[in-house]
């Protein structure tokens, strides 16, 4: 996915800096595509996206395209002493989505009310394990977007 984050040069949002096998995932994205890379061979989804199958060692792998549905798996709320960029917005949440796809698939993001919406956007008495959520993206720089999530309305 990315070896590092770093930040911008304003004190802006952190932002991913994608390997080469992650490279397809943040390409996908700025598509509006939530993709997951998987084993041609076997047939098991890789994630993080590698260039060798755990399972069965192949190097051989598709990228394919989930519903982009999941459930609140676990989350917390970040408080101050935050990063600057995101210290005005704090206590915000921090979701791990398991995907409804694939359990064993697990997305670190935010909850928002809307895709560009900002990381406070929620109210914290919203969050729970196991609520349903759908992927939107949020473009954060130029070809960049990163996956966020929305409550699913059942």
């Amino acid at each position: 996915m990315s070896s590092i984050m770093k930040g911008t040069t304003d004190n802006g949002p952190l932002l991913p800096v994608p390997d080469e096998d992650g490279a397809p995932f943040w390409e996908f994205a700025a598509r509006g595509e939530l993709r997951v890379q998987f084993c041609s061979g076997c047939h098991e989804p890789r994630f993080p996206p590698r260039p060798c199958c755990p399972r069965c060692q192949s190097f051989d792998s598709e990228w394919r395209e989930t519903s982009g549905r999941g459930r609140i798996w676990s989350f917390v709320r970040p408080h101050p002493p935050l990063l600057p960029h995101y210290a005005d917005q704090a206590p915000y949440n921090v979701i791990v989505v398991e995907l409804a796809d694939d359990p064993r698939i697990r997305l670190v993001g935010n909850l928002v009310a809307a895709p560009d919406a900002a990381l406070d956007s929620v109210d914290p008495a919203r969050l729970r394990i196991g609520a349903p959520v759908v992927v939107a993206f949020t473009e954060l720089a130029e070809g960049l977007s990163v996956p966020r999530w929305l409550l699913e309305r059942p």
